[in-house]
């Protein structure tokens, strides 16, 4: 089985709580015998496998099989093509350097409806939202590489997996993959 899940921002990607009152994948719903297929963290949105099948995990999260994720990521500023390139280059983040990937300004920006709460809106400086490929995860990775170019991250959402889009679906839902579907994740 292989679920698409919509994380909404605030919920952990795990099933039990590490502090008292945190919201979980627990609240949702899943089939019994499903985990979550990597992480995203508590202040991120966005595309979430779950399984019960643990052969996919090596299968989708091992940086040697080259399995892409893809982000939409608001940062603060704009980024110039130098700041951009960095990221095909690889970025230094916590004493290591990230596999190369792939930053561009998206065209036309997307029109997400607002976050819960709210993100941080300072008037006199821009942002913009980037789409932001790669084929590692480490924790916060894409934050960090944000940061290391001096664009914080205002808001990040997972989009795709593989070629299969998170689409329509809102924030919360969840949906168990069709054999087409469950093809275009492991491409």
């Amino acid at each position: 089985m292989l679920i698409a899940f919509h994380k909404p921002y605030g919920v952990l990607s795990q099933f039990t709580p590490e502090l008292p009152g945190q919201a979980t994948l627990a609240a949702y719903g899943f089939p019994k015998h499903v985990y979550a297929i990597g992480r995203l963290d508590h202040d991120s949105e966005g595309l979430l496998l779950l399984t019960d099948e643990a052969g996919l995990v090596d299968r989708l999260l091992n940086p040697r099989r080259g399995h892409e994720r893809t982000y939409h990521v608001q940062v603060e500023k704009i980024p110039d093509a130098g700041a951009l390139e960095a990221f095909s280059k690889g970025l230094l983040i916590q004493g290591k350097k990230t596999l190369p990937c792939r930053a561009e300004i998206l065209s036309p920006q997307p029109e997400y409806g607002p976050r819960v709460p709210p993100i941080r809106v300072r008037p006199s400086v821009p942002d913009v939202w980037l789409a932001v490929t790669l084929t590692e995860g480490r924790n916060r990775q894409v934050r960090r590489m944000t940061a290391a170019i001096g664009h914080p991250t205002l808001r990040l959402l997972r989009v795709a997996i593989g070629k299969f889009p998170l689409g329509n679906l809102a924030a919360g839902e969840w949906r168990e993959l069709s054999s087409e579907e469950r093809r275009s994740v492991l491409e």
